[in-house]
């Protein structure tokens, strides 16, 4: 190969190739071996067969490539050929290591030809790094989780949720229950996937608001759930299967006391605020969000790779589009989420303190990984995720290999967080990308790759041990509720669930009572829940628990009970706003002037934050007529901010959907009174939201069009509206 060849070579696949190409070309002119015409026209031809896409790094070159923060340090755990397209790995109870390996992404193979498939990962010589594999389950239509059961692993893969389990213990799978059936599945990357066990003895799924009708095998006679619009949990203790708000794409996770976090492409970090069951208590409320973007600094990140060609390409075209069009939108290439994947809560004990708590997150086309720290508000249910000192400019870790691909993240027995490195040139649905772009683009090119890596604090040793919980005693697993490992507690929690021995409520019941640590009472509490030993005493001890979650928990619990309204109302004025919050949804399923009081002096309380005035209006009683005029009494609608126009606008939606007559008439005459009265700013958008009520269903009726004539009529005022109105309801 000719001198010039040799060199060119390696650097066309160099990111900095122009700049080292040009020293080149000025190096021989230099000394006079080729002439300097000569020498550009071959660095033209070079440069015009560059690839705009750079090859792939072994796993020791991309560990160079990575900027991790300076107090830890990121190990190879697994790679090629030991692992391929990982995207998601759990620890079983006895720290056997499964990873499900989605081979076919991006595209949804024929039926037959599925090369899914879930490995089992084997370190044989103890030095903390994977150096075999075993398929434990193969041929899987587009697998994307996995967790733990009884002995097997649950999985994702749509349209299904199946389980999985080994009985003759050669490695491999030999029993394949379909467990619900008919969720999503025309998009791989808006499936049914991220299992989650919750303290609350559920398992949470991520469904993306997906259309579906699932049914379940384990009740043949339950009907089948529309998925439309919500996210997935279960039970296999009890067999309960329903819907959760929210709408969770690849990565979700729950903290210790419940609260339900969810990443989606853009929003690195959603909290559920509002649960499905209190959302619709009725059917009368407008659509509305009901999870919160808690990121206080949005979609910026910071990335150290340039946009890929034809991400760079697509945004240019899109951003000329807006601007031919007068649209008032940009897009962005760089430097903002578009590929937040695996927020994961930090649980562990090999971090330290400061870290637990801690959201980690991946973006798939950034090249990073984000930390977020959360901390709770005192005036919102929602918490706020911020930046961790020292990373205002910079991520927990970043990498100049574009090939790095952080799908999600695991938390193991030692304490220690594991990432998943899809490691693909291309990781985007070719759906989304111009016809003329994909031409050149390869989305399978990688597909022989995959690396899991181990980040641990520098400078310690190798804590891996040998674990055997499917061995232990029940007493034992009691004990371990108050293991300082996130891990071993959820598991622990798991098992016991499993067994149903309830020779251990006893103990269970002293641990709640007597643990001084609040995440091993949390655990003890819902352990008792899960077998079916939870007793009134049990709630009225959360509900005066020191820790807020506990209480919350308590509220929950509480609203199962005969004495629930007497049990829940005394922490309407609790000085948390979470469990205020809770107090107001739980308070909502029942009656009385009591009841009324409590929630308008939430609402007095917190008189601008929106999540309180929609739980309030989510309850009849709240959003009842008599409660309105009480609200006007106690002087709500009259004090300051956005707040009591907002509850007064939504009211008058909510009282129009229902059109009932009466508190129809009753709205319009209270708003002719003080503090309404003349104050247009505040009477047209009370009324237009109660028109939008009246005609919510059907715009066609005589009543309808008379009600839409009189709204559009511009002649009059909005008190002679009132009046045409109340007129059609005498």
């Amino acid at each position: 190969m000719p001198l010039f060849h040799r060199v060119l070579e390696p650097l066309r696949e160099n990111l900095e190739f122009t700049i080292l190409a040009i020293h080149y070309v000025q190096f021989l002119s230099s000394m006079n071996i080729l002439s300097k015409h000569l020498l550009w026209a071959l660095l033209l031809i070079a440069y015009s067969c560059t690839p705009k896409y750079p090859g792939p790094l072994s796993p020791d070159e991309a560990i160079e490539s990575f900027q991790l923060h300076p107090d830890f340090e990121i190990q190879i755990f697994a790679a090629e050929p030991f692992v391929n397209d990982p995207v998601c790995m759990e620890f079983d109870e006895d720290g056997n290591i499964y990873v499900v390996e989605m081979y076919d992404y991006p595209y949804r193979p024929e039926k037959g030809q599925e090369r899914g498939r879930i490995v089992r990962l084997i370190d044989e010589n103890g030095d903390g790094r994977v150096d075999a594999s075993s398929v434990f389950a193969d041929k899987l239509m587009e697998a994307t989780s996995i967790l733990p059961w009884n002995g097997g692993l649950l999985v994702t893969a749509a349209p299904n949720i199946l389980y999985l389990k080994d009985t003759d213990g050669d490695g491999k799978a030999d029993v394949r229950k379909e467990l619900f059936n008919g969720f999503f599945a025309s998009n791989s990357e808006a499936q049914i996937t991220s299992l989650r066990f919750g303290v609350d003895n559920w398992i949470y799924a991520s469904n993306n608001g997906r259309s579906g009708e699932v049914t379940s095998s384990m009740d043949s006679e339950a009907p089948p759930l529309e998925m439309s619009g919500a996210d997935f949990r279960f039970r296999m203790d009890t067999e309960e299967f329903e819907r959760v708000t929210g709408s969770g794409q690849f990565g979700q996770d729950l903290d210790e006391y419940g609260n339900r976090f969810y990443t989606q492409n853009t929003l690195h970090i959603q909290q559920n605020i509002m649960p499905w069951k209190y959302w619709h208590r009725h059917d009368y409320l407008p659509s509305f969000r009901t999870s919160e973007n808690i990121s206080d600094h949005e979609l910026e990140m910071f990335q150290m790779t340039p946009p890929p060609y034809w991400r760079a390409e697509r945004t240019k075209r899109r951003n000329e589009d807006f601007q031919s069009r007068n649209l008032d939108r940009v897009e962005y290439a760089e430097d903002k989420f578009t590929g937040a994947s695996g927020g994961t809560i930090y649980t562990g004990n090999g971090f330290g303190d400061e870290y637990v708590g801690n959201v980690f997150t991946g973006d798939v086309a950034g090249n990073l990984i984000h930390r977020d720290v959360l901390i709770t508000s005192s005036s919102s249910p929602a918490l706020i995720a911020k930046r961790a000192e020292g990373e205002q400019d910079r991520e927990f870790m970043a990498s100049k290999d574009p090939w790095f691909r952080p799908t999600n993240f695991a938390q193991g027995p030692d304490g220690m967080l594991y990432v998943l490195d899809y490691y693909r040139q291309h990781i985007e649905t070719p759906l989304s990308i111009p016809e003329d772009l994909k031409e050149e683009m390869d989305f399978m090119y990688g597909s022989e790759h995959g690396r899991i890596y181990r980040i641990q604090p520098k400078q310690i040793e190798n804590t891996w041990t040998k674990i055997s919980l499917s061995q232990a005693g029940s007493v034992e697993l009691v004990e371990l509720l108050e293991h300082p490992n996130g891990w071993h507690r959820s598991t622990a929690q798991r098992l016991i669930l499993e067994r149903q021995d309830n020779s251990i409520i006893p103990e269970l019941r002293a641990l709640f009572q007597e643990s001084k640590n609040p995440k091993a009472r949390i655990r003890a509490f819902y352990a008792l829940e899960g077998l079916k030993a939870l007793n009134e005493d049990d709630i009225k001890l959360a509900l005066k628990d020191s820790e807020p979650g506990i209480r919350k928990a308590g509220l929950i619990q509480a609203e199962k009970e005969d004495k629930g309204k007497e049990l829940i109302h005394p922490l309407a004025e609790d000085p948390d706003a979470g469990v205020a919050f809770q107090a107001a949804l739980s308070l909502g399923n029942y009656q009385g002037r009591e009841v009324q009081d409590a929630l308008a002096d939430i609402l007095l309380r917190f008189s601008d934050n929106s999540w309180y005035i929609w739980a309030v209006l989510s309850a009849e009683t709240g959003s009842s007529q008599a409660f309105f005029e009480l609200l006007i009494d106690k002087g709500y609608l009259e004090k300051q901010g956005d707040g009591p126009l907002e509850f007064a606008k939504t009211y008058a939606f909510v009282a129009g959907a229902k059109n009932d007559a009466e508190q129809v008439k009753g709205l319009l005459k209270a708003i002719q009174q003080e503090p309404f009265a003349n104050v247009t700013e505040v009477t047209e958008p009370i009324l237009k939201s109660l028109i939008k009520g009246l005609i919510r269903n059907d715009e066609e009726t005589e009543m309808a069009k008379k009600i839409l004539s009189i709204s559009e009529d511009e002649r009059i005022s909005s008190m002679q509206k009132i009046q045409a109105l109340l007129a059609l309801y005498q």
